[in-house]
């Protein structure tokens, strides 16, 4: 008896698409009768929606079942993830006339992937690029990279990098990474003889050195989905440039609490867009390290975009406490902070202290800045500097001319390229 009933109902469904002519009251579309009673996703992580899709799927729950607009939101699924496909899958639910929608993504997993993070033209600093190269297998992702920059720190480093990660390890909620970096240094002569004239700081600890190694293994904690947090240990050793001098090492517990939120899609008229971080870095004696010190670092950035204008607000502030390595100690000067100045002319050995701010006004491709900061040891050597600049840029590829704001002379600074 019981299958014939579900034979009826099955004969019901199938031959009510039209309405009757003895019940006009009865909706046109049959799946109207249906509640949904839960929407999920499968095949990606939740934490990468945008807010305002994860609201709209959060308004259908507890509607009637309307296809075309699930329709529509798969659709806009797929170019907000950019992934090859996404299938609306409908199913009995746990009530009566209540169904469960599932939204099941494809998307073609690369197994290898080559990457340019960084490719840069400073016509203070000169070329700087890094590449890499990335394997996936499984959930194991193997990278190996090439990097020479001459912009990010005081020295120019180049060499090698290698990295193991897994994305999610056991649970969605937990990461692990590996990094081991061997570079050598080369050194600015502005730094050098710097060095020379700061006799209290090497007595302390040796200023350059020709090489170094760093390892690195880190996890991941996913606090929630805006939410990240690093923690792990970090192991340099260098080798300083004096002769027959001993290797140093510095080795230190490194943490990065990370916040990331948007509001809006790329085909959306208005978007916004917070990242803020903080980060420190503790070496103590526990470790074996030769310098001891503390190191804090927080980072904020604001990005509102309304039609083809957007704004950019940008801030970091940094504090050492302690003596630190070269490639710990704060640098402002380069291509993204007081661009237009040299970080040679504001410190040649960097500060313990850092603040700094920028504002970027973008209409279409045309862009202006103004960047302010400062960077110091005492209080009292403590210079605000100032620049302004105008170009173009497209996504991460930007062509600037930047001016430092100074009495005397102008002495602009042209850089062009790649820096993510």
């Amino acid at each position: 008896m019981k299958w014939q009933v579900l034979m009826l109902a099955a004969v019901t469904v199938a031959f009510a698409g039209t309405p009757g002519e003895d019940d006009p009251s009865q909706p046109t579309n049959v799946n109207a009768r249906y509640t949904i009673e839960k929407v999920s996703i499968a095949g990606f992580q939740n934490r990468l929606i945008s807010s305002p899709l994860r609201t709209e799927l959060d308004q259908v729950v507890g509607e009637k079942l309307d296809q075309s607009r699930l329709d529509k939101l798969a659709e806009r699924m797929k170019k907000e993830l950019h992934v090859s496909d996404v299938m609306v899958k409908v199913t009995r639910g746990t009530a009566p006339d209540h169904v469960l929608v599932t939204f099941e993504v494809k998307s073609k997993e690369q197994r290898f992937d080559l990457n340019v993070a960084k490719f840069l033209y400073d016509s203070e600093q000169g070329w700087s690029g890094e590449g890499t190269a990335t394997t996936r297998i499984g959930g194991n992702a193997f990278t190996l990279g090439l990097v020479s920059d001459g912009d990010a720190l005081l020295e120019r480093f180049a060499g090698l990098k290698a990295r193991y990660e897994r994305e999610h390890l056991g649970t969605k909620w937990l990461g692990l990474r590996f990094e081991f970096d061997t570079f050598h240094d080369q050194w600015n002569r502005a730094t050098l003889e710097a060095v020379s004239a700061s006799p209290d700081i090497t007595a302390v600890e040796p200023v350059t050195y020709r090489d170094r190694q760093v390892f690195t293994p880190e996890a991941r904690l996913y606090l929630a989905e805006p939410l990240e947090f690093d923690f792990g240990v970090r192991f340099a050793r260098y080798r300083p440039s004096t002769p027959g001098a001993n290797t140093e090492s510095s080795n230190a517990v490194v943490s990065t609490l990370r916040y990331h939120q948007r509001w809006g899609s790329a085909e959306d008229i208005q978007q916004q867009e917070w990242e803020a971080s903080y980060g420190l870095e503790a070496a103590t004696r526990v470790f074996n390290t030769d310098p001891v010190y503390a190191r804090h670092m927080l980072r904020a950035r604001y990005k509102f975009r309304h039609t083809r204008n957007s704004v950019q607000v940008g801030f970091l502030a940094g504090v050492i406490h302690g003596q630190t390595p070269l490639f710990d100690r704060f640098v402002l000067g380069d291509a993204s902070t007081l661009r237009g100045w040299s970080k040679f002319d504001i410190d040649p050995l960097g500060g313990s202290h850092v603040v700094h701010g920028s504002i970027d006004y973008l209409y279409r491709f045309f862009q202006v800045f103004y960047d302010t900061g400062a960077v110091w040891d005492r209080a009292q050597d403590r210079d605000q500097k100032q620049s302004v600049g105008t170009g173009f840029k497209k996504d991460n590829f930007q062509l600037a001319v930047a001016f430092p704001l100074r009495a005397g002379r102008a002495d602009p600074m042209f850089f062009a390229g790649m820096n993510f």
